[in-house]
């Protein structure tokens, strides 16, 4: 068997796997059983005459050959699928992006940016997902993804230890901010006292409790009334008086009835940046006008929430 041999679908197993990062969550990912996503990669490597994964005790890593082969399985892929497209009589594609994303960019930022895009390049087709930072940025370096948004806390690190490093783009730096019942007592001045916010009861995202849900410089254990995963679930729970949250302050534009976004003083600053990452090298017309438009959203977001 050579590797011109290698089937498709092993092709899109080892993109998973190469974006994911553990053969667990690629088998997830996809539906599989882990077995099945192992018993794919052992195949392209016997095709491809080589390792193409380090397999270490957090994951797995690319190969150098590995490397070749998901920068090309990817390219493969893409065209087959635009192919597909094609035939199913849609619009033909003249420059597709490919843009990952965090959570909270798809409530205000993305959308926008996406609109003014349709208006002033309709031919450029954006395709996105949402994700972590860490499966984005093994996006990036696998080639899988040709832009990312991410979000990035204090003390602002590299978003990973790779050479060479991506090429990182500050679009908005705004504080955090705290999401409370309309109705609730804080909500009754135009901001928060930190020492105020002791003793409520907080609705936290899934891990790590202050770094999705409560406040970050919090001095005692908090009350945790609710966890959730999804933002809007978050916002949701503080406009029916479940408790109060933390957010984004460029997520002030988005909030549903009820809440109010209220900034924090006292302390240590909270600031939260929003990047646009890519890897180190001049970006294709059809990205860095899709990069454009992601710099004007910010630009026109952070103008309507000053």
């Amino acid at each position: 068997m050579t590797f011109a041999d290698a089937s498709l679908t092993a092709l899109r197993v080892f993109r998973e796997v190469a974006e994911q990062g553990t053969l667990t969550a690629a088998a997830a990912a996809l539906g599989y059983t882990q077995s099945a996503v192992s018993r794919q990669i052992a195949s392209l490597e016997r095709a491809a005459g080589t390792p193409l994964l380090q397999r270490r005790h957090d994951g797995v890593r690319l190969t150098p050959a590995g490397q070749i082969v998901v920068r090309r399985a990817t390219d493969i892929i893409d065209r087959l699928d635009a192919t597909a497209r094609e035939l199913a009589g849609l619009p033909g594609e003249q420059g597709t992006v490919r843009l990952g994303w965090f959570p909270t960019a798809g409530a205000s930022l993305l959308p926008r940016a996406l609109a003014a895009l349709r208006r002033t390049h309709p031919a450029i087709t954006v395709l996105s997902r949402e994700g972590g930072t860490p499966a984005l940025v093994r996006a990036l370096r696998a080639g899988t993804l040709d832009l990312a948004l991410l979000a990035s806390a204090p003390p602002f690190r590299p978003p990973d230890t790779e050479t060479p490093a991506l090429a990182l783009h500050t679009l908005t730096e705004r504080s955090l901010r705290v999401a409370v019942p309309a109705a609730h007592p804080l909500a009754r001045q135009d901001y928060i006292d930190i020492h105020d916010l002791r003793g409520q009861r907080w609705i936290a995202g899934s891990g790590d409790a202050r770094v999705m849900g409560v406040w970050p410089g919090l001095d005692e254990r908090p009350e945790i009334a609710h966890t959730a995963r999804d933002w809007l679930a978050k916002l949701h729970l503080v406009a029916a008086g479940c408790g109060i949250t933390t957010v984004p302050g460029a997520l002030g534009t988005a909030v549903p009835a009820g809440v109010r976004v209220l900034a924090v003083r006292g302390g240590p600053g909270e600031q939260r940046r929003v990047l646009l990452a890519h890897l180190p090298r001049p970006l294709p017309e059809p990205a860095a006008r899709v990069a454009a438009a992601l710099r004007n959203a910010a630009l026109e977001t952070d103008a309507e929430v000053q």
